[in-house]
């Protein structure tokens, strides 16, 4: 048996980061610059500020530098799914002790919130029990990530303990996800456990100054923070512009600097074309899919025959080519973020429905479902989000493509907050767009996200097989256990049951203004967000 749990997690590197234009010295040849504000536009409206709760990019852009993590991704390395560093902690990231059931974080000293309050270990604890072992009725969209742990503590006032129920690949990947910012157990205690909703109290490398909604989120540089000479900036302003358009004319006429998301490949072009040798592009595969969710408490989406006929309707591999042209999706993929070396192959993908490579056959599958089911004039309200890339284009491609069998979907576009209602609160859909967008590279993790009883799962469903298969892969030891028990998760979550389907994975391309350095793009657009790092070379 290969043993892969003191490597962290099996993860490759994959899709190396491109940079498009000139080439500019290496950062360790140049004298890095202090000062100057960041602008940078963001696409997305904010939901709440607690990114426990939260799963967008919309919170983590603006937000996350306010606050700081346990572990992070190397900065310096973002693409790399196994390098990870201390933030809140001091030396090494632990490796495991008693079998890999125990991990003891020493805390860093002398750090302290924005609002003077000194940290310990007792925020740390406090911080992940409420994100492994929320009270009821607390949202928390990761708590499925830490099903190996049992427990966490503190052991004295700089020390904390997480204790695993059995040894695990994915934990400290999990740990290291950007979404666990560090609370103060003061303000969960004094406040409780909704105040982080809408009140911001972190160790960050900036702190607070002002949000006005639908226009910025202002940050200024945290003169106290804990990793000394860092931030580079005097702060930052995250500009909110929910149309691509406004976004690449702010960028274009240098009122922004920068968008972390991405941007599709003619929008890269034209700003190369437009500014020249003054853009610079970063290009990286990303761990990132867009899927539809059918709302299994509505009938008839609790009927499997009608939820594949949803997926067969779906040529994924003709709308890859036509797709991936004027949109920020490329690759056809199962639950597993592509290429790596859990993912399905080509051939393996080709054995579920939906995946066939003949498109018509899998459409008269489907109309065959259909009206086994009762359903040949099936009418389908499909709730869908305010945000043009990559949203509304794949949505409008779906409305298209159930047509073809006779689906008839009318399409519900509302701005994101709206839209987060009726994906948890309202339920109110019969299919929704749908996300599973990680950071770090983690599978066994991230697919906990088809799993009925998982935080982020809005499927309204339970499937206790398809549980009991990811329970058996959270203890797989080897590689090639690992890999089969995850074709047997696939094929019942996308194909036997088709509670979820896929349509591409993303690609992330990010032009953005020369000057802006310190930044390395990574497979996820939550990785690398605390901007220490960056700084302006004007």
């Amino acid at each position: 048996m290969k043993n892969v749990f003191s490597k962290l997690a099996i993860s490759t590197v994959v899709g190396a980061a491109l940079t498009l234009g000139v080439v500019a010295p290496t950062e360790a040849a140049r004298v890095v610059k202090k000062g100057g504000i960041l602008n940078f536009v963001v696409g997305s409206k904010i939901p709440s500020y607690d990114l426990h709760r939260e799963t967008t990019f919309g919170v983590i852009h603006p937000i996350r530098p306010f606050y700081s993590l346990l572990i992070r991704v190397n900065p310096n390395n973002p693409s790399s799914p196994t390098d990870f560093v201390c933030d809140l902690c001091v030396g090494a990231v632990p490796k495991g002790e008693k079998g890999f059931t125990e991990f003891t974080f020493n805390i860093r000293k002398g750090v302290k919130f924005h609002d003077g309050t000194p940290l310990t270990a007792h925020d740390i604890v406090a911080t992940y029990n409420k994100i492994i072992f929320p009270p009821e009725g607390v949202p928390s969209s990761r708590k499925a990530f830490f099903k190996m742990v049992e427990s966490v503590k503190a052991t004295d006032d700089f020390t904390a303990v997480f204790k695993l129920k059995f040894p695990s690949g994915a934990f400290i990947p999990a740990v290291a996800t950007p979404f666990n910012i560090v609370v103060s157990k003061k303000d969960l205690d004094t406040h409780g456990y909704n105040w982080h909703k809408k009140n911001i109290n972190g160790t960050g490398a900036f702190t607070f100054v002002q949000h006005q909604p639908g226009s910025f989120v202002e940050g200024k540089k945290y003169a106290n923070y804990h990793i000394a000479g860092k931030p580079y900036l005097d702060g930052y302003k995250a500009i909110a512009a929910p149309k691509m358009a406004v976004r690449l004319q702010a960028i274009r006429g240098d009122r922004a600097a920068i968008e972390f998301r991405g941007f599709p490949p003619k929008a890269r072009d034209d700003l190369v074309k437009a500014l020249g040798d003054k853009i610079t592009v970063q290009e990286s595969d990303w761990n990132c899919v867009l899927m539809f969710t059918p709302n299994q408490k509505r009938k008839p989406f609790d009927d499997p025959r009608v939820r594949k006929a949803l997926s067969l309707a779906v040529d994924r591999w003709g709308g890859s080519k036509y797709l991936s042209r004027i949109a920020i999706v490329k690759t056809v993929g199962g639950v597993v973020f592509p290429n790596h070396p859990l993912a399905a192959t080509k051939e393996e993908l080709m054995k579920l429905d939906g995946y066939g490579p003949d498109i018509e056959k899998n459409r008269a599958k489907a109309r065959a479902l259909l009206k086994e089911a009762g359903q040949e004039n099936l009418a389908v309200d499909f709730s869908n989000r305010g945000v043009d890339q990559p949203y509304k284009v794949v949505g409008t491609w779906l409305i298209d493509q159930w047509k073809k069998v006779g689906i008839k979907a009318t399409q519900r576009v509302q701005p994101s907050g709206p839209f987060y209602a009726s994906l948890r609160k309202k339920k109110d859909f019969d299919v929704s767009i749908d996300f599973n967008c990680q950071s770090v590279i983690n599978p066994i993790a991230d697919i906990t996200k088809f799993l009925g009883s998982a935080g982020n799962n809005y499927g309204s469903y339970e499937d206790p097989e398809l549980e009991a298969i990811y329970d058996k892969l959270l203890r797989e030891g080897s590689e090639a256990g690992q890999r089969k028990l995850v074709r047997q998760f696939e094929t019942r979550a996308l194909s036997d049951q088709a509670h979820m389907g896929i349509t591409l994975w993303w690609y992330k391309i990010n032009p953005h203004r020369s000057y802006v350095k310190g930044w390395k793009i990574a497979p996820s657009h939550y990785l690398n967000q605390a901007l220490d790092q960056v700084w302006l070379d004007k």
